[in-house]
Parts: structure tokens; sequence; C-alpha cells
């Protein structure tokens, strides 16, 4: 049941992280982070990795997308 939790939060994190990509939008990624967050803590108390490992890549994608953007931009 965690694991659906997880992914499904993974899924609402990767429609804010989709268009944080595009220049002036990268503020929606602190949006998103909190969500992830909560999602790789949900997937790890669940006994499958699929919804936490799916949180963490989206994670990544927010991260990098925000180091790139110097966290504002």
């Amino acid at each position: 049941m965690l694991n659906i939790v997880s992914i499904l939060l993974g899924i609402i994190s990767l429609i804010i992280v989709i268009p944080s990509t595009i220049p002036l939008l990268g503020w929606g990624n602190w949006f998103a982070l909190p969500l992830i967050v909560a999602g790789i803590a949900a997937g790890a108390l669940s006994q499958s990795n699929g919804g936490r490992n799916f949180c963490l890549i989206v994670g990544l994608i927010a991260v990098v997308r925000l180091s790139l953007g110097g966290g504002f931009i």
C-alpha cells in the first residue's frame, strides 16, 4: 500500500517537475521537493523498492535542474 502512495506522490511530483525545466519556472521544483521526500519516505517503509526508486529519479531531475539554475531560475 505504501508503495502505491509513493508512486502516486512521484507522479504528482513529476507533473510539477516537468514544466519546471523551462527557464524562469525553476521555482516549481521547490514545491515538488517536499512531495518527493514524502514519496521517498513512504517508499522506504514499503516492502517494494519501485516507488522509492521512482521518487529518487524524479528528485535527481529536480535537484540537477535547481543546481543548473542556481536555485531560483
